[in-house]
């Protein structure tokens, strides 16, 4: 569903003071929104993103990346130990 990047973009600053105020209240012992946050701003980026490249065909500067563990393994680790010797 196509949207007005302004309008995306918008929604990401929104997402960015949200996560801003969960962090705060993390800090202040109060935890249980910041996850709910974290997906906020991660969906509003992903969209935002889009927006931006469907209608100027232009890329943000960089991405996210997701679950970078996940593609770290043990046969990786064995490599960098043989690189360090």
């Amino acid at each position: 569903m196509a949207q007005d990047p302004r309008l995306a973009l918008n929604r990401l600053i929104a997402a960015f003071e949200h996560h801003y105020d969960a962090s705060r209240a993390a800090k202040d012992g109060d935890g249980r929104g910041l996850e709910a946050a974290e997906e906020r701003l991660r969906d509003a980026f992903f969209t935002y993103d889009d927006e931006l490249f469907t209608t100027f065909e232009v890329e943000l500067p960089f991405d996210l990346l997701d679950d970078f563990d996940d593609d770290f393994d043990e046969d990786d680790d064995e490599v960098l130990d043989i690189l360090a010797d």
